[in-house]
């Protein structure tokens, strides 16, 4: 075959002309509302979260361990997202205090990564549907997006896994028919995968939109193949890391639903099954509805509303444009996809960041489509008044009424939650001896461990009741061996959710409270277990 078939393909029928050049001021513009809007007070809003401290101790012990976690590491995630964490805590000068204490280090590389995931949404808009206007819509949905502001500051995989997925779209869209584009955009989605495991849920919106944009192509067949080969590159690379520890299959081929596996060892495909039963009666899983009456809505029910309506309307208009069909479906399809990942029965609140992005893309995507007709002029006009009206609405995207009926700033931009944290770490630096028996939450984790001085009995409430190494060598299931219990905001209800009644006969029929603090609803204590001098 002759290399003109490699590099010189056939374009696609049908597609849409090449946009012409990335406008620069606009993109900056972009994003500098988003550095402005997630930068902005994102050290002390949202509260530090305790699955924010899981993937910092673990980043934490690859670069200060060689090891994938600081305890049994049961595949509960593919590892790369603490990977990348632990890649940029390395280059950094400070480690961990870089920026403060380590959720501040790791939440610059979620403001970074934001602001990456902005570029490649404004250009991933304007290459497939020509608009300018379109691309800001987008961005600045995402940019704005109280729900987007509060889960996109956090150190969460989520955010790091859709950052692999724009940035595989991006590939797809420049279009420029080389198989190096295709490997790399496959690349990217495997990464995702290993990144968080929901990944798999986008899939078919992202296997159509490949399909479809090289089908007309003589390369084709390579560009197809590649792909896929790029995806199962990082995926294999993690089987067969199970593979080589023994851990790849349960011990005897015996799966548990209810994770029961740590009596023989750990077993990647057994944490799958584990994780296809989990119910809302499962530890710290919460059902959809709950999730979306009690949290989601309240935080911004504008995107929830008009995404969803979007999306359906990107299926139903996507199907009747011939020249944007494909990049509609597919961003119908990959939301959908999440949509139906989210209808399971077992969530946690966070689970719901990927839907920023994707209803933000598909807002781009019917813009782009319903304004396919009109001057740029008029395109960006239409724009604003769509978007003043919910920036300055009461309850919209920056203002809200307080107690008192009063106009006030959201959250996002003025509360200092995460002072209560840094608080309590003080007070037990100040107060607690080092050799101190301590059950805490993962969110001051690395706090205590990495800084001096070290707290090297300090251990999460979850790995005291169900790690063999914590629960039988270091407590003994036992409130005799507990010196201190360090409270979280509502880590009671995570104690009782996860049936940890040990810890909770310690605290209430042993303990004393020796430190304590509240701001509204968000209280943290510390409490002293009866026999600690």
């Amino acid at each position: 075959m002759s290399a003109d078939v490699l590099t010189r393909p056939k374009a696609a029928a049908g597609t849409a002309p090449k946009p012409d050049k990335a406008p620069k001021a606009l993109i900056a513009l972009c994003m500098l509302i988003g550095l402005v809007s997630h930068g902005w007070n994102m050290f002390r809003y949202p509260l530090y979260l305790t699955d924010e401290g899981i993937y910092m101790e673990q980043a934490w012990s690859v670069l200060k361990e060689g090891k994938l976690s600081p305890y049994t590491y049961f595949y509960d995630h593919a590892p790369m997202g603490w990977l990348a964490l632990a890649g940029w805590v390395g280059v950094l000068p400070g480690g961990f205090s870089a920026f403060g204490n380590a959720l501040n280090t790791g939440r610059v590389l979620m403001l970074i990564v934001h602001l990456a995931s902005v570029f490649l949404m404004f250009e991933i808009i304007r290459r497939f549907t020509g608009s300018k206007p379109a691309g800001f819509l987008a961005t600045f949905v995402f940019n704005l997006s109280p729900l987007g502001v509060y889960y996109q500051r956090q150190v969460l995989l989520d955010n790091l896994m859709m950052f692999w997925i724009l940035l595989g779209l991006y590939m797809l869209a420049r279009r420029d028919g080389r198989i190096v584009t295709a490997m790399g955009a496959g690349a990217c989605f495997g990464l995702a995968l290993v990144t968080k495991e929901n990944a798999v849920f986008l899939l078919p919106g992202c296997a159509y939109l490949l399909h479809k944009t090289i089908k007309e192509q003589n390369n084709r067949r390579f560009g197809l193949s590649f792909w896929w080969f790029a995806v199962l590159v990082p995926v294999g690379c993690y089987l067969l890391y199970a593979q080589i520890k023994n851990e790849l299959f349960p011990e005897g081929f015996q799966f548990s639903p209810d994770n029961n596996q740590l009596k023989g060892h750990v077993s990647l495909l057994n944490t799958i099954w584990w994780q296809m039963h989990r119910n809302s009666n499962s530890s710290n899983g919460l059902s959809f509805t709950y999730l979306l009456q009690q949290s989601w809505l309240f935080k911004d029910r504008y995107l929830l509303i008009a995404g969803a309506a979007a999306t359906v309307l990107v299926l139903i208009a996507g199907r009747r444009n011939k020249r944007l069909r494909t990049p509609m479906l597919a961003c119908g399809l990959m939301t959908v996809g999440y949509a139906f990942y989210l209808s399971r029965s077992a969530l946690l609140d966070f689970y719901i960041a990927p839907m920023v992005p994707l209803f933000s893309l598909n807002l781009g995507m019917f813009f782009g489509w319903l304004t396919r007709r009109t001057k740029q002029a008029g395109a960006a006009v239409l724009v604003a008044c769509v978007l003043v009206p919910v920036l300055v609405m009461p309850g919209g995207f920056l203002v809200k009424y307080n107690a008192r009926g009063q106009l006030e700033f959201s959250d996002a931009y003025r509360l200092p939650l995460t002072r209560l944290q840094e608080q309590q770490v003080a007070w037990i630096k100040h107060n607690i001896p080092t050799s101190a028996r301590l059950i805490i939450d993962d969110d001051i984790w690395v706090s205590l461990h990495d800084s001096k001085p070290a707290y090297k009995y300090a251990h999460p409430h979850y790995k005291a009741t169900s790690d063999p190494d914590v629960r039988d060598k270091v407590f003994h299931s036992s409130w005799e061996n507990v010196d201190y219990v360090v409270m979280s905001n509502k880590m009671r209800d995570a104690l009782q959710r996860g049936g940890e009644t040990w810890i909770i006969e310690a605290i209430d029929q042993h303990g004393t409270t020796v430190w304590q603090a509240t701001r509204g609803d968000v209280s943290l204590s510390i409490v002293k277990i009866g026999n600690s001098s």
